[in-house]
């Protein structure tokens, strides 16, 4: 019995960075390699002095330098039967949805109604399921977010060279994202650029909202009308700025909010939809375009829209 607590004891490591690590913070570091223990305890441990960097203390932004040397003490890790359990679905919706990948970094279809991470309660989210059915993978990280109940293109870096230089090109505004969205009620326009500043904010059950607001930061949305139905309208949305659940505020601003979207549309439009067979909001990632940031080759990924969704819109009349 004792050699078995042993065995599973955690001793302290000495870590030595290497270029895959280089330049990443070290609470990000330390998140990544102490997978199943909470944040306020990570961030403790670098307080107190117990993580030290080539023997001395530092901050949890410090940026890691190829060849120090990390001390992480021991720390008791989750059982990692609960911290990552993946459903059968969604790994084969994983191992099917891979629009683009080489050795840099992949993009996957990704499927609605699952997290882009596990926490807050979920136990496991695209990024685990990744993890999973790619074991032998070192590193894959998010480039970027998709909300819970949106489908369609995610970039996961697998590398951290990668990582940096996509990071760069959403900072810069050079990869350009193409969005589905079946809004409610007929949209009279045809077009029309939605420049209405937004602010997180928190609601009274705890549900973290955005709004509208001038003390917001910038954000920037063209909604292009593709197909008006007797009481819906298919638009393109092309968001020029990445806030949070920018295109569903931006939408409902215009009196047209997305089809299920149970956050910022109405109650009673969204009965209507489900009983017609709508489950889930309407809001896919159809497309990216940006320069391979390797290569300058020119990329244009294109996400089918999921068939249930395709299927629903046969059914309606169009005007």
């Amino acid at each position: 019995m004792n050699s078995e607590e042993k065995s599973v004891t955690p001793k302290v490591q000495l870590v030595e960075i290497t270029e895959e690590n280089c330049d990443q913070r070290l609470d990000n570091f330390l998140i990544a390699r102490l997978k199943g223990v909470p944040k306020s305890r990570i961030y403790r441990i670098v307080r107190k002095g117990e993580v030290r960097v080539n023997k001395g203390r530092v901050d949890v932004k410090y940026r890691l330098v190829a060849g120090d040397i990390v001390r992480i003490p021991p720390v008791r890790v989750a059982e990692r039967s609960e911290e990552s359990y993946v459903p059968q679905g969604l790994q084969a919706a994983l191992q099917q949805g891979i629009l683009f990948e080489d050795e840099g970094f992949l993009i996957v279809n990704k499927p609605a109604g699952f997290a882009v991470h596990g926490g807050s309660g979920v136990s496991s989210g695209i990024i685990e399921g990744l993890r999973l059915i790619r074991p032998e993978a070192h590193f894959l990280e998010l480039v970027h977010r998709l909300d819970k109940d949106t489908s369609g293109c995610l970039i996961i870096a697998k590398k951290r060279s990668a990582l940096k230089l996509l990071h760069e090109l959403f900072r810069d505004n050079h990869i350009h994202k193409t969005y589905l969205a079946l809004l409610a009620g007929q949209w009279a326009r045809k077009k029309l650029v939605v420049t209405a500043p937004l602010l997180k904010n928190v609601a009274k059950g705890g549900e973290r909202m955005v709004v509208i607001s001038q003390s917001g930061k910038e954000a920037e949305t063209l909604f292009r009308r593709v197909k008006l139905f007797s009481d819906s309208t298919l638009v393109e949305a092309s968001p020029k700025t990445g806030r949070t659940h920018q295109i569903r505020v931006h939408a409902a601003s215009l009196g047209h909010p997305i089809v299920g979207d149970e956050r910022y549309g109405r109650d009673d439009i969204n009965r209507g939809f489900k009983g017609r067979g709508y489950k889930r909001m309407f809001l896919h990632a159809e497309k990216l375009k940006f320069q391979h940031p390797v290569t300058g080759e020119p990329l244009t990924i294109l996400a089918p829209l999921p068939q249930p969704l395709e299927d629903l819109l046969k059914h309606e009349e169009q005007v």
